[in-house]
């Protein structure tokens, strides 16, 4: 007979007259006391942070939150449209269009210079990241983290937040090596790549705002079909013709 398995979460707990996160009792502890980033980072962590992580963590917690009119603001407008009755909905279409080319690139970036370069390496950076652009380009695939469609020769947000990492104390090996990673990849492409900061999440809720005060989504789907299906109206013309 298979033995039960555990049933276990550390996040936290409640009664009638209590509620605690992480050991944290949460009326007296954490409300008024955490701003959302650090409360992000406890839930991320299992503790709060120190006043450098903190600084650091809401720096990156503000880069995400609003990118204009992308995709996923698009999809969470146009979804807005047809449902007006359910901000989840929107939100949630916003979120299923975010991916390798707009904020899951943050995700793909991590994992590239995580196995480039595992905790505890000692190789030459310069090294590492000619072998990880040779890796990328050998197997045809888009380096993750570099280079923006818009922010050119820089992506204003990323010198900024390098900044914040030195004076918080969090500019190590890995800030070096993306930094690498561009300059090799710039050379070998012949055009600017520069590091990016990208994602859209929080955002989607203040498009969606600003949506519902003063729309733009069904202005903007007449304006895609009949641009769309222009053809169609020129054939019809001249077949009147």
């Amino acid at each position: 007979m298979t033995p039960k398995r555990e049933m276990r979460t550390d996040i936290g707990w409640s009664d009638a007259s209590r509620i605690t996160v992480f050991g944290h009792d949460f009326p007296s502890e954490i409300l008024g006391r955490l701003n959302l980033g650090d409360m992000g980072f406890l839930e991320l962590t299992g503790r709060i942070p120190n006043a450098n992580e903190s600084r650091m963590f809401n720096a990156m917690v503000v880069t995400l939150v609003e990118h204009g009119i992308t995709p996923s603001a698009l999809a969470a407008r146009l979804t807005y449209l047809g449902a007006p009755e359910s901000m989840q909905a929107a939100v949630a279409a916003g979120l299923c269009g975010l991916g390798s080319v707009f904020v899951g690139s943050i995700e793909g970036c991590a994992k590239m210079l995580y196995d480039a370069m595992p905790v505890g390496t000692t190789s030459d950076l310069a090294e590492i990241a000619r072998d990880t652009v040779q890796r990328f380009r050998k197997e045809k695939k888009t380096i993750p983290g570099i280079g923006h469609p818009l922010h050119k020769p820089v992506d204003p947000r990323t010198p900024r937040l390098f900044a914040i990492a030195d004076e918080t104390g969090f500019s190590g090996p890995y800030v070096q090596l993306v930094n690498l990673v561009a300059s090799e990849a710039e050379k070998l492409a012949g055009r600017l790549l520069p590091v990016n900061a990208t994602g859209a999440i929080v955002g989607l809720v203040g498009h969606l705002l600003e949506e519902s005060r003063r729309p733009m989504a069904s202005q903007v789907w007449h304006m895609v079909e009949e641009e769309a299906t222009a053809h169609f109206h020129s054939d019809s013309r001249a077949k009147a013709d």
